[in-house]
């Protein structure tokens, strides 16, 4: 299930299916694969990087994101909030809330996204920055990717209750892994423990 998955380090995906589709590229090899689609979820730097942005973009790549970040960019860009749902390059992509709960870093008000993208006929939600929150209720995806490493987002206790709520047949660890950010793949493997879906915890995929 996971063969179209790449997880790049920290918050960073390739999702690779009918188009090639990156979230929050950061820190990538030379020479990464090109884009059909940007996803970014929100502005922080470890999410929104430009440079990154150039170095796997065409002429035709979509960059899709909230307003915060269509703020700091002179390239085109696809805004989203919370809700919304767009196709882009033939790809349905459905933004959904991402924020805090109990601590100041992603406001509700700030309007940061989560995204579910269907690929191969499956639904992938990455879900941003965020804590455990009410609308993962509604979230219905076949495979989830859940921040663990908590200060910034959701613990890894807090995670595998989002996995258990939301139901996925996968869940994937993420935000974790990077020295600048907080996070260690103790934390991925406590999220393991603790999830009652299946949960694969992906090495950092070389380029």
């Amino acid at each position: 299930m996971t063969d179209n998955i790449f997880w790049l380090g920290h918050d960073s995906f390739r999702l690779k299916g009918e188009k090639v589709v990156y979230v929050d590229p950061w820190k990538l090899a030379s020479g990464a694969e090109k884009a059909d689609v940007i996803l970014v979820t929100h502005e922080h730097y470890d999410h929104y990087s430009e440079d990154d942005i150039a170095k796997i973009s065409r002429a035709d790549t979509v960059v899709v994101a909230p307003a915060s970040v269509a703020a700091k960019r002179a390239g085109k860009t696809t805004v989203v909030k919370p809700g919304d749902k767009v196709s882009v390059a033939g790809i349905a992509i459905e933004a959904v809330p991402a924020y805090n709960t109990n601590k100041k870093f992603h406001p509700q008000s700030a309007g940061h996204v989560g995204y579910i993208v269907t690929l191969n006929g499956k639904r992938i939600y990455h879900s941003g920055d965020t804590d455990l929150i009410p609308e993962m209720t509604r979230i219905k995806a076949d495979i989830a990717l859940l921040p663990v490493s908590g200060t910034y987002v959701m613990t890894a206790v807090e995670a595998a209750e989002a996995a258990n709520t939301i139901q996925p047949a996968l869940a994937i660890p993420m935000h974790y892994g990077d020295p600048e950010v907080v996070g260690s793949r103790s934390d991925a493997e406590e999220f393991k423990r603790r999830a009652r879906v299946p949960v694969e915890i992906l090495e950092k995929s070389k380029n």
